[in-house]
């Protein structure tokens, strides 16, 4: 099975989670784990899983994420599965109610994603899926990568 990971990652978060979960495909030939800015168009051909990760930035993905996405060709991902996930701050550690508001207005970053992701023809194999940091630049909180390592072994 080919494996692609692709993320952004402003503080490093995002970055380790990516890692993480590329560290459970069955060997290094079988999975690239690659930063958004530096994806190669032939880095996809073939792929059979998909994942892509960006910290939550305004409630939405990065910038470079979005239009790597928006940039993808129609239909260039059928018969890939397809998965997203974030790094976004637990609103309950903020006690900020303005912020759990918007939350709820606008969401997370991984969702927007798996929606562009089935857009371009993917299957989405896993629920979009968050993980913690602490503070705005993180770190990650205690145990998030291991939640990337189960959260991605359904796939495996």
């Amino acid at each position: 099975m080919k494996a692609l990971v692709v993320y952004d990652s402003f503080f490093g978060n995002t970055e380790q989670v990516a890692r993480s979960i590329g560290s459970q495909f069955a060997s290094a030939e079988s999975v690239e784990v690659v930063r958004v800015a530096d994806v190669k168009p032939e880095q996809l051909e073939g792929v059979q899983v998909f994942i892509v990760g960006s910290p939550t930035r305004a409630f939405r993905p990065s910038d470079a994420t979005r239009a790597f996405l928006k940039n993808l060709p129609a239909g260039s991902l059928k018969g890939v599965k397809v998965a997203a996930f974030d790094t976004r701050i637990n609103v309950e550690d903020t006690n900020s109610s303005f912020l759990r508001f918007m939350v709820r207005l606008f969401g997370y970053a991984a969702q927007p994603m798996a929606n562009l992701l089935k857009k371009k023809g993917g299957e989405l194999v896993l629920a979009p899926e968050g993980f913690y940091v602490k503070g705005t630049e993180g770190p990650l909180k205690d145990g998030e990568l291991e939640r990337a390592q189960a959260w991605v072994k359904p796939i495996l």
